[in-house]
């Protein structure tokens, strides 16, 4: 064995390594594309489609998030004003809070996001006597955030987190999901309702395509010195 041996196995080892690692990485973002995909397919149908009640109490114990999100849904009840919750926000129109809202319906308690309101600004009490609420079924944001977790006890919540926040205000079984409120016809003042996400950035074959692409440069790195001679002592 020549002296440029060892050198040229471990050339040829780190080329093959990283064509693995980067098409299984390109492969990897395939996949999700088509999980991103299916999801905006899922979420413009649902966008689209009229109204429906929420699920019923006895449906509550089976429901997936998939089952549930951005589902729109409209729903009568009275709102516990005194029961609501401030959760940290940060949206398109700045930090903030979202205010949730328990709804007390003929069928059971769902939590309401009535919308964002800024820091330091006040806001409207929640409409008295019997309302309907139309918007887009959410599952619960258990934990927090990263790096924030919530802390019920002080009334510090990141995530809008269903069962800490029924827990912490003592509501019983309430729904495990919550309603976005859309934005009301004509709306002004806080909280303004109607700033659920349903916009989704895709860029999963941008890095597909570069992925794939370093795959194939560490392909051709190997075939070079695979042909490459020998080095000679």
């Amino acid at each position: 064995m020549t002296r440029g041996a060892p050198k040229r196995v471990l050339l040829l080892s780190l080329c093959g390594l990283l064509a693995l690692l980067f098409g299984g990485l390109g492969i990897w973002q395939v996949e999700r594309l088509q999980w991103k995909l299916d999801l905006i397919r899922r979420v413009e149908a649902r966008l689209a489609a009229p109204p429906v009640a929420p699920p019923a109490p006895g449906e509550w114990a089976t429901l997936a998030p998939s089952d549930i999100d951005y589902r729109r849904v409209a729903v009568s009840g009275r709102f516990a004003d005194d029961q609501a919750t401030r959760v940290d926000a940060l949206t398109e129109l700045g930090p903030g809070w979202w205010v949730l809202t328990p709804l007390r319906t003929a069928t059971g308690t769902i939590l309401v996001n009535r919308g964002f309101v800024p820091k330091k600004t006040a806001f409207a009490p929640s409409p008295a006597g019997e309302v309907s609420v139309t918007g887009l079924l959410r599952p619960s944001e258990p934990g927090g955030r990263v790096l924030r977790p919530n802390r019920p006890a002080q009334d510090l919540f990141y995530s809008r987190d269903v069962a800490a926040i029924a827990a912490r205000r003592g509501l019983g079984k309430v729904a495990p999901f919550f309603i976005d409120a859309a934005a009301a016809r004509g709306q002004a003042g806080w909280p303004r309702g109607g700033l659920t996400v349903v916009r989704f950035r895709n860029a999963h074959l941008v890095y597909a395509l570069t992925w794939f692409g370093l795959a194939a440069l560490s392909i051709v790195g190997l075939v070079l010195v695979w042909k490459s001679p020998d080095s000679r002592p």
